[in-house]
């Protein structure tokens, strides 16, 4: 199709099609031909089911044929299965180079492969419009063609949740409260302007080959005025809401498309100019180049190398190709909201790149950088060589028979039915941009570094609460919460928990059975034999909060003032700490704070990861009843107790007063690290 693409079926082909539509029955139906999807049809085919698969755009594979081509996998050794079956044989033509890249077309004749090896039925350009129910049980579901699909049962695979909004299940859309949860990084979330050198904004590592030098990760750089001289807001820039960090709201997190590139003169197009391009949208992102006159295309954008002279351009950054507050409406709305969504952010991304490589206002050597690179005229032929996917990264998600939340994937990380397993960074994306009092724009919504331990996935948080539906699984929009998403939502998680949500459609379907009752120590030894990875054989590195004696107050339950970034580095109490890093002294501090059950003498110990670029003098305070203690610790030398702790001192606490040990950041040479702080009764 042409740069008129709508991403749901016109109302012309949705007539022409119902025309002679016939109903089908199916052993399983599944809506959403994602990654996901295919996998979990590929999953139940294979067991003998037959199998449909229905997908509203013209494309299946989602993004993964779509534009995604750097698949985010965390840690690789908790890919199996299928999921890593599907990326061995994309990546087979490459030689090995890179297990999880491969170009758009390359993933599309795999999963075109793979499907038609199953015997795969597909059916494309088709939105699903209604269902019929029976009690808790869904019996068929109608498409916008007039078609009836029947089925046993049914798997939502979408990245919206479609099918599970009709049906009757509970879902939620937008960020919880950071009490509902309690979830430290949830809700409505104002960052801090982030200070850039230009000598950091102009590094470009990507594009000249260096390692090791900075990323620059979301976040405001420079203090940019929020307004236009006749006192209008810049276009993408909202008033604050009346929120307070951490309130919940309907906002979710940006999207954008992610655009296969290339500087390879033989097959490069250059970028079009957008239907609707609008240079004043572009208002900001020029304060931002005249605050950086010498900024590098690679710091405006991602360019991750993929093969043969191509790149997937990602967003980064503070201006990029993501699209702030557009996207607000697009999980529950119609056909006709989310169309005018999809051209919006085609308009904004191609005039992104517009008018960096054509604005005169832009320096010469961005524009030409900018123009070097191109589209590749052998992908997406039939699209005019755009990706075929708008990155939704976040949709609906559904509240079924269990949510995971941020502990579940920092700490709760073990779970008895697990059917797969995440390890990602919890990374959300900039949700919008808005106006501080002083009248400057900030980033709102975005973290990158917080990171999680490889967790186990449980099957109860696929399946919907049994009294609304039995016989439909959501490996995509599953039960999870904003924070937890923010891991989970990566290709080749939603991949693997499709893969067990088609063997679990089959065993309900032979049990008889509502997919929540199913025998799930059955369905883990089916996925073992077919080399999943639901748990991973390498022990804690760390001790564990729970089995370790006294009272122990880990970063996770820590009050942090400024920016602190998580590590799993060393071998930190419950799989990860936090530091300082080594920036803003003076500016920080991490307070650990406990109730004493009883009145008496403690010896306090304190966690840290050492490492020779650690502080040899970090400040502690101890907050106790006879008044406060300040000493030192020399970060540089290995802890004493169980790999992470060194003793503060034996000290006298109330049962009536907290017991504080704070640390800070004044004065220090080097990182301060901070992970936990026990309190020992001392026996007479």
């Amino acid at each position: 199709m042409n740069s008129s693409f709508r991403f749901f079926v016109s109302g012309i082909l949705a007539s022409a099609l119902s025309i002679h539509a016939e109903d089908s029955s199916h052993d399983l139906v599944i809506y959403g031909a994602t990654p996901g999807g295919l996998i979990a049809s590929i999953a139940a085919a294979r067991q003998g089911a037959s199998v449909v698969v229905i997908e509203p755009t013209p494309w299946i594979g989602g993004m993964t044929t779509g534009g995604l081509t750097r698949s985010d996998v965390g840690k690789e050794q908790t890919i199996g299965g299928l999921t890593r079956e599907y990326f061995e044989r994309a990546a087979a033509r490459y030689h090995g180079e890179n297990l999880w890249y491969a170009e758009p077309h390359a993933n599309m004749e795999t999963f075109q492969t793979m499907i038609e090896e199953a015997g795969v039925e597909t059916r494309t350009s088709r939105t699903i419009q209604s269902v019929k129910k029976d009690g808790r049980k869904l019996l068929s579901l109608t498409t916008d063609s007039g078609e009836v699909f029947h089925g046993r049962q049914f798997i939502d695979a979408s990245y919206e949740g479609d099918l599970m909004a009709l049906a009757g299940v509970s879902y939620i859309v937008g960020r919880e409260s950071r009490t509902q949860y309690n979830e430290p990084l949830a809700g409505y979330y104002p960052m801090s302007v982030r200070e850039r050198s230009a000598e950091t904004m102009a590094y470009d590592g990507y594009l000249r080959g260096e390692k090791g030098g900075p990323r620059y990760v979301h976040g405001t750089p420079t203090q940019i005025r929020s307004r236009d001289d006749h006192g209008h807001l810049l276009f993408g820039v909202h008033p604050a809401p009346d929120l307070q960090p951490g309130d919940a709201d309907h906002a979710t997190q940006s999207y954008n498309f992610r655009v296969v590139v290339t500087q390879r003169e033989d097959i490069r197009i250059p970028f079009p100019k957008p239907e609707n391009y609008n240079p004043s949208h572009f208002e900001l992102l020029l304060r931002l180049i005249q605050s950086y006159p010498v900024v590098r295309f690679g710091r405006l954008v991602h360019l991750g190398e993929v093969a043969n002279g191509k790149y997937d351009l990602n967003a980064q950054g503070f201006f990029s190709t993501d699209f702030p507050g557009a996207n607000f409406d697009y999980p529950d709305g119609d056909t006709a909201t989310r169309e005018r969504i999809y051209q919006e952010h085609k308009d904004y991304v191609q005039g992104f790149l517009w008018f960096l490589g054509h604005d005169e206002r832009v320096p010469k050597q961005l524009r030409d950088e900018t123009n070097s690179w191109g589209l590749c005229r052998d992908e997406f032929t039939d699209n005019d060589h755009w990706p075929y996917a708008l990155y939704v990264r976040e949709g609906r998600r559904m509240i079924g028979e269990y949510v995971m939340t941020q502990q579940d994937c920092q700490r709760r990380i073990r779970k008895p039915d697990s059917i797969g397993m995440g390890s990602f960074l919890l990374d959300c994306h900039i949700v919008q941009r808005i106006e501080t009092p002083e009248g400057f724009v900030v980033d709102e919504g975005s973290f990158q570094d917080t990171p999680t331990r490889p967790y186990q996935i449980p099957y109860r948080s696929i399946t919907p609460k049994a009294d609304e539906c039995e016989n439909l699984l959501v490996p995509v929009c599953l039960s999870a919460s904003h924070i937890a998403c923010c891991s989970i939502r990566m290709e080749p998680v939603y991949m693997a928990l499709s893969h067990a949500a088609g063997l679990a459609a089959v065993e309900a379907m032979r049990s008889n059975q509502p997919v929540q009752e199913i025998n799930v120590p059955g369905l883990q030894t089916a996925l073992r034999k077919q080399q999943a990875v639901l748990e991973l054989d390498d022990g804690a590195t760390g001790p564990e909060s729970v089995d370790l004696p006294g009272i122990v107050v880990d970063d996770m339950d820590a009050e942090f003032v400024g920016p602190w970034t998580g590590s799993n580095y060393g071998t930190p109490v419950d799989g990860f700490g936090h530091h300082d890093g080594d920036s803003d002294k003076g500016k920080k501090t991490a307070t650990f704070t406990a109730r004493i059950p009883t009145s008496g003498r403690y010896e306090v110990r304190f966690a840290y990861s050492s490492a020779p670029n650690r502080c040899q003098a970090t400040p502690v305070t101890v907050i106790h009843s006879e008044g406060a203690s300040a000493l030192t610790v020399d970060e540089t030398k290995p802890p004493e107790f169980d790999k992470a702790f060194t003793s503060l001192g034996v000290f006298a606490f109330s049962q009536d007063l907290p017991a504080i040990v704070r640390i800070t950041n004044e004065a220090t040479q080097g990182y301060v690290s901070v992970d936990a702080v026990q309190f020992l009764p001392i026996t007479e």
